[in-house]
């Protein structure tokens, strides 16, 4: 694991401070991490429902089924 030093004003020091006593972190740095993790999860998230309103807005739909796969298969190996 890679070590990170970063500066905080004194409160936002006090509120790791308080959030690790109070929600049972082990660690600022596990809260930190947790941090982290879920701002990775929410981009991950905008990521999803952008990709969603890209197919939603790339025309009509098609049926992607077991024959639209074999009519697939069967063009490309033409």
């Amino acid at each position: 694991m890679t070590t990170m030093n970063i500066s905080l004003p004194d409160q936002l020091k006090s509120h790791i401070d308080q959030r690790v006593s109070h929600d049972g972190y082990g660690s600022s740095s596990e809260f930190i991490r947790d941090l982290i993790r879920k701002d990775q999860a929410e981009e991950a998230e905008k990521k999803l429902v952008s990709l969603i309103q890209d197919g939603l807005e790339s025309g009509n739909p098609i049926m992607v089924d077991n024959s639209y796969w074999k009519n697939k298969k069967a063009f490309l190996t033409k």
